[in-house]
C-alpha cells in the first residue's frame, strides 16, 4: 500500500456549479503543484523537523502570498473564493504549508496593504507578494494568548524613533522572517502596530524545537531589546485591537477553507483503500461500520464546503461579520480533526506509517485547533453573537 494521489475533490452537492471558471482554474493550478512540489517531500520533512526548501518563492511563483492584494502592489487581485480554494489545496499538503502562505497573506500583507502607507505598500508588498522577503506577525506572548488586550509589549515615542521591548511567542516564520508586523500598547496603552526589520538591533529571533505538530514549519519567538524603530515603520491607518483582530479575521477565513483540504486528503484515502484492503474474504470498505465512518465523512466536508462557500460570498460583499467566521473556522477545524483521527482508524495499523497523511494532519490539527482563536474561544465568540452577554 501507498499514498493515493488525489483526482478529484469531493462535490457531493455540486458545488462546482457555484463557482468559476477562474476559480476552477485557479484550483486546479495550485493542486498540481502541491502534487509535484509538496507531496513528494512533506513526509521527510515532517519527520526530520526540517522546513521545504524554497517553499516561500516557490509560493509566490504560483501566486499564493497575498493573491487577493491588488495588482500595483504585487498581488493578484482575485476574489475570497480564490484565496479559500488555494488555501483548500496547500493544506491538502499540509497545514505548514498553508500557514507559510496564510501568514505571509492574511497576518503580514493584510495590515500592510490595510493600514500601511502608500510608501509601506510600495516596500514591501511586491517582494513579499514573490516571496523574495519572508513575513512573520507577532500578537500573542508568553503571558498572553486569547486575551492580546493584555500585551506587556511596549513601544515609547523617542522623538525621532520608537523604543519596541517585549517579546511574543509561537509565531510561525519567526527564525525566517526578514520584517514582523508587531502590535505593541503605546505610552497610553493604545495598541499600534510596527513593521520591524530583521537587522534591527536588537531583534531576535529563537526558534521553537521539539514540536509535534506542524513539524514541516519553522516557529520561534520575537524578542525585542531596545530595538530602535524608524517612525515611518508605523502603520498610520488603525490605532487599537481593531488592527490586529482584522488580520485574524482574515487568517481565520483562510483556515476554514484550508483544514476542508486535510480532511480531503485523509478522506480520500481512506475510500481507496477501504476498497483494496481485504479481511474475512471482502474489502473491509463492505462492512457497515467502514460505510458509517465514510458517510460521516462526506457529509461534513460537504457541510464545511457550503459553509466556505456562502462565507466567501459574505467576505467578497464585505458583510462576513467576526462571529460569522468563527462559527466556520471553530467548526471546519474540529470536523477535519475529527476526520483525521477516524479516517486513521480506517487504515489500522498502516495508518500510523508515514505513507500515509492521517498521523501528520491530526498532528498537525491539534496546533490549528488552537490558533488564530482557539475551539473554546471561538464557541464563545458564537455565544456572545447569540446573547448579547460576554462570557469572558
Amino acid at each position: 500500500m501507498s499514498y493515493y494521489p488525489l483526482t478529484s475533490i469531493p462535490d457531493y452537492y455540486g458545488i462546482d456549479a457555484l463557482l468559476t471558471e477562474e476559480h476552477k482554474l485557479i484550483r486546479q493550478s495550485v493542486r498540481d503543484w502541491v502534487e509535484s512540489f509538496v507531496m513528494p517531500q512533506i513526509d521527510q520533512a515532517a519527520q526530520n523537523h526540517t522546513d521545504l526548501p524554497g517553499l516561500m518563492k516557490e509560493l509566490g511563483r504560483i501566486g499564493a502570498l497575498g493573491p487577493y492584494i491588488p495588482v500595483e502592489y504585487g498581488g493578484s487581485g482575485l476574489d475570497q473564493i480564490s484565496y479559500g480554494l488555494i488555501m483548500q489545496e496547500l493544506e491538502r499538503g499540509d497545514s505548514a504549508v498553508r500557514s507559510a502562505a496564510s501568514v505571509q497573506s492574511s497576518l503580514v500583507m493584510f495590515p500592510i496593504n490595510e493600514f500601511g502607507s502608500e510608501e509601506q505598500k510600495k516596500k514591501y508588498l511586491p517582494q513579499l507578494a514573490a516571496g523574495e522577503m519572508i513575513g512573520s506577525f507577532g500578537l500573542t506572548e508568553p503571558n498572553h494568548g486569547s486575551d492580546p488586550s493584555s500585551m506587556e509589549t511596549t513601544i515609547r515615542d523617542m522623538g525621532d524613533h520608537y523604543l519596541l521591548n517585549g517579546a511574543k511567542m509561537w509565531i510561525t516564520n519567526a527564525p525566517l522572517c526578514d520584517i514582523a508586523v508587531v502590535w505593541a500598547k503605546n505610552e497610553e496603552g493604545k495598541v499600534q502596530g510596527l513593521i520591524v526589520e530583521r537587522e534591527m538591533e536588537g531583534f531576535t529571533t529563537p526558534e521553537t524545537h521539539n514540536k509535534w505538530s506542524l513539524r514541516a514549519s519553522k516557529t520561534g519567538e520575537l524578542v525585542f531589546n531596545n530595538v530602535k524603530v524608524p517612525k515611518e515603520n508605523l502603520l498610520p491607518g488603525v490605532t487599537g485591537l481593531k488592527g490586529p483582530l482584522s488580520c485574524l479575521n482574515s487568517a481565520r477565513y483562510g483556515i476554514s477553507w484550508g483544514v476542508i483540504g486535510a480532511a480531503v486528503d485523509c478522506y480520500c484515502t481512506a475510500v481507496q483503500y477501504s476498497k483494496e484492503r481485504r479481511q474475512f474474504g471482502k474489502p473491509i470498505g463492505s462492512y457497515q461500520l467502514q460505510q458509517k465512518k465514510l458517510a460521516e465523512f462526506l457529509t461534513e466536508i460537504t457541510k464545511a464546503q457550503l459553509l466556505c462557500l456562502q462565507l466567501g460570498n459574505l467576505k467578497n460583499e464585505h458583510k462576513a461579520s467576526p462571529a460569522q467566521i468563527s462559527m466556520a473556522k471553530r467548526n471546519n477545524v474540529k470536523m477535519a480533526i475529527d476526520i483525521a483521527r477516524e479516517s486513521r482508524q480506517i487504515l489500522g495499523g498502516m495508518g500510523i506509517m508515514g505513507e500515509f497523511p492521517m498521523m501528520r494532519h491530526a498532528a498537525n490539527l491539534e496546533s490549528v485547533i488552537t490558533y488564530e482563536g482557539t475551539h473554546d474561544v471561538h464557541l464563545l465568540i458564537t455565544g456572545l453573537d447569540i446573547t448579547g452577554i460576554n462570557a469572558f
